[in-house]
């Protein structure tokens, strides 16, 4: 029999400037060797209670507990955030902001110097750790000069080098690519099964985690636990819809048929999934609705011609790319990490000059305008909030670009107040920015950009970190935008936004453009998907095993009902 590692009894912890109990009577076992996903909404308490686990609560954020926590039998009021470390690891969403060492080898042994281990026992135990993780060929290179899923394996490394018995993720699919996201999840499974550790892992992206089975899934509401079952017995619910959790999409679109999902058929995974009491109903539903016809406009607003850009005369980033963003357009880049989608956003609002080729803004050259020229009609949102963020306050950080341009006080609030209610941010007004989540940081620096109304706003990876709620709120706003007239340029690994909500997509690899189509046409093509790090939605996974005759009219009729029903 296994024996407990986690025990919360009765547990509740409010924060000490909060009015309430963040959490709420916390009853929860987790066993040795477990792997559990934590789901829930935006401020349901998931990031609290990680951070109870790990020594943040109440080392680093104050407040009022009752109850109790009890980790490998010991209650952690008995222990102080270093004696945690040694037993639970934590993997943060935001890989930059925890690195240490200038190399990915002094990075890894930084637990081990503070150990004061002798050197030859560390780069024993720093080299078994980069092998474990698969980055012993980058033991030499800046973690800062690698791709995001290399980044994660850094931190990855990092935590398990001094064999702690739990690993803790912190969103771990935030920032990668699909393919990318999708051997991290390998990755987890692979520690689990051959160290036997015990992995919690938080997430919004519940289908991609479920790629590899778990055997929990906890769901939290109001700081309480609502549910805590199996995969397969809850997604034959409808809990998570009910809290604002997005499900997995062949089962939602298995619901909007009327199919009756049960444990027995393996909802849990699509690959799995037994369909043959469902195919019926599913041919049916779709063969009664009807494809939507959007009206396009083939002006171009934005041309990038022969665009070509490396740093210093290193490596080229991008070579010989060409496309155009059509007025009014919702259009997507895609790609893995480090293909060069965000340097073209860089190199588009003017941070970088091309090295050769030229960017064309309504018909003219705009190579030449300096950045500050270029922001009065092209908008920027940057994948690290972090990076762009320059105010303590959330108010004073949304209105500082209406205050460099000269708007009254009046109008200054009246915009920032209208964004922010738009952005969920509007009971957060007053609060400091170093109070706020990484997802709610991020909706502060789009809510900054879009209250200057720009002509062309691009927003990389919009909706990383945000929960299903936020994420719809976010791209209805972005567009009723865009019928108003406002073009949208996305960069992002999120494949059903980008099938949901973009006409257009460019697809880039090793710098170069492979693909210039539709969002259905990207997806559903092998060789692209391949080449690009990409994923097949299960959508149309499932469309194949229910031996659909046109998947891509499925899809699409799919998107089409979702949103009008949403």
């Amino acid at each position: 029999m296994k024996r407990k590692i986690i025990e919360f009894n009765n547990f509740s912890f409010q924060y000490r400037v909060q009015a309430d109990p963040t959490l709420k009577n916390i009853n929860l076992s987790i066993y040795e060797g477990e792997k559990i996903l934590i789901v829930g909404a935006s401020g349901s308490g998931k990031s609290t209670l990680a951070h109870c686990l790990n020594g943040l609560v109440p080392f680093y954020y104050e407040g009022e507990i009752s109850g109790q926590i009890k980790i490998s039998g010991d209650d952690i009021k008995n222990k102080n955030i270093f004696e945690l470390s040694k037993i639970v690891g934590t993997v943060l969403q935001d890989p930059d902001s925890q690195f240490i060492g200038l190399t990915v080898g002094e990075d890894i042994a930084f637990k081990l110097e503070n150990n004061c281990v002798n050197q030859s026992e560390m780069k024993n135990k720093v080299s078994q750790s980069a092998k474990l993780v698969g980055i012993d060929s980058e033991i030499d290179s800046s973690p800062y000069r690698l791709s995001g899923g290399q980044k994660q394996r850094v931190t990855l490394a990092g935590v398990t080098v001094d064999e702690v018995k739990i690993l803790l993720f912190d969103e771990p699919l935030a920032s990668l690519d699909p393919a990318t996201g999708k051997n991290a999840i390998e990755l987890i499974d692979k520690i689990q099964k051959d160290q036997n550790k015990t992995m919690i892992i938080i997430e919004h992206r519940l289908e991609d985690v479920l790629h590899c089975d778990v055997d929990r899934i906890i769901v939290m509401e109001n700081g309480c636990i609502v549910s805590d079952t199996t995969p397969k017995e809850l997604l034959s619910s409808n809990i998570l819809s009910s809290v604002g959790v997005r499900e997995p999409l062949y089962i939602t679109a298995l619901k909007y048929a009327g199919c009756k999902i049960e444990p027995g058929s393996n909802p849990d995974n699509i690959n799995k999934l037994d369909v043959s009491e469902y195919k019926w109903k599913l041919k049916t539903w779709i063969d009664s609705k009807n494809l939507v016809n959007e009206t396009k406009n083939h002006d171009a607003i934005l041309e990038l011609e022969d665009i070509s850009f490396n740093y210093n005369n290193e490596k080229q980033i991008l070579k010989n790319v060409s496309f155009k963003v059509n007025k009014g357009d919702m259009f997507s880049i895609l790609g893995k990490n480090g293909a060069g989608k965000s340097t073209i956003s860089k190199l588009i609002c003017g941070f970088y000059k091309p090295t050769s080729g030229k960017i064309i803004f309504k018909g003219k050259d705009i190579s030449k305008e300096t950045i500050k020229e270029r922001s009065e009609k092209i908008g920027y949102v940057m994948q690290n909030p972090n990076q762009m963020i320059s105010k303590t306050m959330i108010f004073d950080e949304v209105a500082l670009g209406l205050k460099i341009r000269g708007f009254n006080e009046a109008e200054i609030k009246e915009r920032v107040y209208k964004v922010l209610k738009i952005c969920g941010l509007y009971g957060y007004r007053n609060w400091p920015i170093s109070a706020l989540s990484f997802g709610q940081k991020k909706r502060v620096t789009i809510a900054s950009i879009l209250v200057l109304n720009p002509e062309i706003i691009i927003l990389d990876e919009p909706t990383a970190g945000q929960d299903f709620k936020h994420y719809s709120e976010i791209m209805e706003f972005l567009k009723e935008l865009n019928k108003e007239g406002v073009t949208i340029v996305m960069i992002t690994h999120d494949m059903h936004l980008m099938l949901e909500y973009t006409n257009n997509v460019v697809v880039l690899s090793d710098g170069k453009k492979i693909c210039d189509d539709t969002a259905i046409n990207v997806l559903t093509n092998k060789e692209v998907i391949e080449k690009a790090n990409l994923k097949e939605t299960s959508l149309y996974e499932l469309a194949l095993k229910c031996n659909i005759d046109y998947p891509r009219q499925f899809i699409k009729k799919f998107i089409d009902y979702d949103r009008r029903v949403r």
